[in-house]
């Protein structure tokens, strides 16, 4: 997939995640921003806020994830002390059930699928050879061998 075809598919993800019931509604997709801002008002009024603590697991889900925050008018903190991978968030909890949350996991997986692409590519045409999974055998390492890196997942 080519980035144009990636930033409009992540673009078309706003406009799946606010719905749209008729036709009317699918072509007014280009105020979905608009919209889901309206509707995290509109909740904000009628109940409570409540802070959420996002753990997200590299550096490119925390840009997405802080971007989306800050593109409904969402204010992304972290405590003094938390780790870089944290995000804290005041919000009405069915906006992150029913809008937030999806939209991120439906963008982080076409943008982590788009990088992984790349990185094949890349590693392709720099390095060359096979880059997939070594291959698995059974423990059978010697006495005083190195220990391992604990990364055995």
């Amino acid at each position: 997939m080519d980035e144009a075809k990636l930033l409009q598919k992540i673009r078309d993800l706003e406009a799946l995640v606010v719905g749209g019931a008729t036709e009317g509604e699918r072509a007014a997709a280009g105020n979905a921003r608009e919209r889901i801002v309206e509707r995290l008002r509109a909740m904000e009024r009628t109940e409570p806020l409540v802070e959420y603590r996002f753990k997200l697991a590299d550096g490119w889900s925390m840009r997405l994830f802080l971007a989306l925050c800050r593109r409904y008018d969402l204010r992304p903190y972290r405590h003094r002390g938390q780790r870089r991978t944290t995000v804290m968030v005041r919000v009405p909890e069915r906006f992150v059930r029913q809008t937030l949350w999806p939209h991120f996991e439906r963008a982080s997986t076409e943008l982590r699928r788009h990088m992984d692409e790349i990185a094949e590519r890349v590693i392709a045409e720099a390095v060359g050879g096979d880059s997939g999974d070594a291959e698995e055998r059974d423990s059978d390492a010697p006495k005083g061998a190195l220990p391992s890196s604990g990364e055995d997942s």
